[in-house]
């Protein structure tokens, strides 16, 4: 398949080294992330099935539309730094405190 790509006089071959390399490895994350929020909702719809309450169902049919609604809140979240409090050591602390607690 390289070899075919590589005749194409107009592409620098390490690119397409590069490119057949990284598409499969996008395609991998792509496809883990999406497992990941599915396993989510499902398990959101199960702890609400064990406390006898509704589920995540407010967004599409039975709810599958969620992960897409949780990461869209996720994305368009502000970054609030109170006016008197110093930047960088308010937005490094929870870097410092997960690093020593790791490390602990």
């Amino acid at each position: 398949m390289f070899e075919q790509i590589a005749d194409c006089t107009y592409l620098n071959p390490f690119f397409i080294g590069i490119v057949l390399v990284l598409i499969p490895l996008v395609i991998k994350l792509i496809s883990i992330i999406i497992s990941v929020a599915y396993y989510t909702v499902a398990e959101r719809k199960l702890m609400a099935a064990v406390q006898r309450r509704k589920g995540p169902n407010v967004v599409g049919i039975w709810g599958l539309l969620q992960p897409l609604a949780d990461g869209g809140k996720l994305i368009l979240k502000q970054v609030i730094i109170p006016t008197k409090a110093k930047a960088a050591i308010y937005l490094s602390a929870p870097v410092i405190i997960f690093v020593l607690s790791v490390t602990a």
